[in-house]
């Protein structure tokens, strides 16, 4: 494999500065509450964050394998379509790309039917079904435009519950509530994205939110998202009694403030693409900082 496949199949198709501190990030988040709770346990929450990253990973290659597919004259990732053309990336090489990492991720997963059951499945089923549902078929998501509050809920809900579910076998009402913020700046995440792709999102007829609303009202939904992330904490603090080292991720207010401002400022492309991956590692710093916030109070 020469620099320009590895190039195409790992910033291109695997998009780790992506994928991964976005699966990390409910997982350190369940983690820290069963620590807390004094129900951790290590090996289910590994698997939890192996299965959740590979699931997500395989969405991200149907993405671009229906990209490739249905929307050839859409040059959303012009290296993947120029590759395809001159032959260095083949079509049944992405497909069965994508099919292994959603095997992959049924294999990790299935181990912990050891742990909790027949829910390790549901929880699979739930995983791979909005994973696939963000663009495939004319019932996606993105076609719904329902993209948003399903990210905010998997995200900031059910990957949360589900890695506290695997430890603990209950389900606490705090394990519903706080990954809240997670889901909040994860769909950020998206949302900048969307910011990005608004041309591209226009002819492949995908109803996002800078398609239907607009883009100022994408900055505001940005915004209200990331003041809720950050003053939910207080919340958690005063209204859960969790104690004051919830307040932990506001150590991560002033690199928040600052992407915020870009977002509102910048309107080209090239300009806010970056940020995706670092509202990303945001993510992953402010759940990092929850997970051991929770844990510790």
């Amino acid at each position: 494999m020469n620099d320009r496949s590895r190039d195409i199949w790992v910033r291109l198709l695997l998009y780790p500065a992506h994928t991964l501190p976005i699966a990390a990030a409910p997982v350190a988040i369940g983690a820290g509450l069963a620590i807390r709770e004094h129900v951790f346990s290590l090996v289910p929450v590994l698997l939890a964050y192996i299965a959740s990253w590979c699931v997500h990973v395989g969405g991200i290659f149907m993405d671009n394998y229906r990209l490739l597919v249905d929307h050839r004259a859409v040059r959303e990732h012009p290296e993947l379509t120029d590759a395809v053309a001159d032959g260095s990336l083949l079509l049944s090489d992405v497909w069965r790309a994508t099919v292994a990492w959603f095997v992959a991720g049924t294999l990790v997963g299935s181990f912990l039917l050891a742990w909790v059951g027949l829910v390790a499945p549901l929880l699979g089923v739930i995983g791979v079904a909005a994973s696939l549902g963000y663009s495939v078929s004319r019932w996606s998501l993105t076609r719904l435009g329902v993209a948003d509050p399903v990210f905010f809920l998997m995200f900031g809900v059910v990957a949360v519950v589900g890695t506290y579910y695997v430890q603990a076998r209950s389900l606490p009402l705090t394990a519903f509530v706080i990954g809240m913020p997670l889901g909040a700046l994860i769909t950020n995440t998206m949302l900048i994205d969307d910011l990005c792709d608004i041309d591209f999102d226009l002819r492949k007829a995908w109803r996002t939110t800078p398609v239907v609303h607009g883009i100022s009202w994408t900055r505001g939904e940005f915004g209200v998202l990331m003041v809720f992330a950050y003053a939910i904490p207080l919340w958690f603090w005063r209204g859960l009694h969790l104690g004051p080292w919830t307040l932990l991720p506001w150590l991560t207010l002033p690199f928040a403030i600052w992407t915020t401002r870009m977002v509102f400022t910048r309107s080209s492309a090239e300009e806010l693409e970056p940020f995706t991956s670092r509202t990303a590692m945001l993510s992953l710093a402010y759940a990092l900082l929850l997970a051991i916030g929770v844990a510790i109070s």
